[in-house]
């Protein structure tokens, strides 16, 4: 996936690209961890996620398995990629279990919250 969506920028300084389409990730449901210019949207951080991590987040009351049609949702799988709230990833890291993240598709936003450091050492794209 490399394909630029935005005029935004990701964490690393450069285009912002997208994250996935399959399954269809982001606030707005286009494939990017944009923000597209509003305040408050926080689906920031480009994973690609584990098993642990899903069990995790289920664990925290955030379920990102099961299915809801009703919110385009198919529930996700070990491997898929998608854009994690910010607060999520924090959580996960802050606990050992954060997910890699996809640098280039991960929103500048988020070094509000985490350092380049943390996201570089989790990075997918740098391993």
């Amino acid at each position: 996936m490399s394909a630029k969506v935005s005029g935004e920028k990701n964490v690393l300084g450069g285009e912002l690209l997208a994250c996935s389409y399959d399954p269809l990730t982001g606030y707005f449901r286009d494939g990017c961890c944009a923000t597209r210019g509003m305040e408050g949207v926080a689906h920031l951080v480009c994973v690609r996620v584990t098993a642990e991590f899903l069990e995790f987040s289920v664990a925290r009351g955030n379920d990102l398995v099961t299915p809801r049609p009703d919110l385009r949702f198919r529930g996700l799988k070990p491997g898929d990629r998608w854009c994690l709230h910010v607060l999520r990833w924090v959580e996960a890291w802050e606990a050992g279990r954060a997910p890699q993240v996809v640098l280039e598709a991960t929103h500048e936003n988020v070094l509000d919250y985490a350092p380049l450091s943390a996201l570089k050492r989790h990075a997918l794209d740098l391993h």
